[in-house]
């Protein structure tokens, strides 16, 4: 049988007379996928503080200390710290998922929201969680593997599961998980933690309540209403600002005094500087404890961590021993 043009052009004349109802992805594709909703809960902005604070730990560990730098294990401890904190944050996603709608903050999280079910969450964090320690024991030493794991475990049990609900130091004692991605750096370059490592690690612990209590001032209605006895809560905001002036008041010579364990000039001015500005902003704050003056010493104290650590990065870099 012989065809006819018509016949065979016949398929292509209904695909484009019923085009329209062809059915075609509503959504962006990273929609589709739910990686927007995957990125949220993984919490980048931690991910890339902690992953800063672990590599320039490493590589001042690396100049200062040495070995010389090895720059695989400088993507590993990248690799494997940037899994640990995200999975570690979807974790803190799960386990706040009552708590998440009473918060305005938090209310719009991919739990609360509906955008992610809670089970899925849960196997991300789990499943992220455990692969950054097997990948970091597989391609970083055993210490370094181990501060990676005290990290996580301090974040989900000590912190989010523990002290969050319960306790108003919370987030004192919560803050040693960011210390410990600043000592897997520092090991993870020397195979061992030395005083001036662990000295360096202290700095987010010590760093973290100044940081923290200014945005608990500024959401202190949210955590009111979630029934989180985070300090602005239990003691008011004029208590809470003097408590935070305080802890600046002691983070500002405990980083000066790091000279005297080998960091130098570079480093000296940086931490000073810094510092100084925090402790300026503090003391204003306790002049005027409100929520809204709260929010600008909270984005005063957000980037010292960042300009403190990089500081000691330059330091190594280019280094003149205070005390020789």
């Amino acid at each position: 049988m012989v065809l006819q043009i018509s016949e065979i052009i016949n398929p292509f004349e209904y695909l484009l007379t019923n085009f329209e109802e062809i059915k075609f992805p509503a959504k962006p594709l990273t929609e589709a996928l739910g990686l927007k909703e995957v990125l949220e809960i993984s919490k980048p902005r931690i991910v890339i503080l902690l992953v800063i604070t672990a590599v320039t730990s490493m590589y001042a560990a690396s100049k200062l200390i040495g070995p010389e730098l090895n720059y695989w294990s400088l993507l590993h401890i990248i690799i494997a710290g940037s899994l640990s904190s995200a999975g570690s944050s979807a974790l803190n996603h799960y386990y706040d998922k009552d708590i998440d709608p009473l918060m305005k903050r938090t209310s719009t999280r991919p739990i609360p929201s509906g955008r992610m079910s809670a089970k899925n969450v849960l196997l991300y964090g789990l499943i992220v969680s455990s692969i950054s320690v097997i990948y970091a024991w597989f391609t970083l030493n055993p210490l370094s593997t181990f501060f990676i794991a005290l990290g996580i475990f301090f974040y989900v049990i000590v912190y989010t599961a523990w002290l969050k609900r319960r306790n108003s130091s919370n987030i004192v004692i919560g803050g040693f998980a960011g210390s410990a991605a600043s000592m897997a750096g520092w090991s993870a370059a020397t195979g061992s933690m030395d005083i001036l490592g662990a000295l360096v690690g202290v700095l987010v612990f010590v760093w973290t309540p100044s940081h923290f209590w200014c945005l608990a001032m500024k959401i202190k209605d949210d955590y009111a209403e979630a029934k989180v006895p985070m300090l602005p809560v239990l003691i008011g905001m004029q208590r809470t600002s003097k408590y935070i002036l305080v802890n600046t008041a002691i983070l500002l010579p405990y980083s000066l005094a790091l000279v005297a364990f080998g960091l130098g000039y570079v480093y000296l001015v940086i931490a000073a500087v810094s510092g100084g500005m925090m402790l300026v902003y503090h003391y204003k704050l306790t002049k005027t404890p409100t929520s809204e003056f709260a929010w600008k010493a909270y984005k005063v104290t957000a980037p010292y961590l960042t300009i403190i650590f990089v500081g000691i990065a330059l330091d190594a870099a280019f280094h003149f021993p205070v005390f020789k």
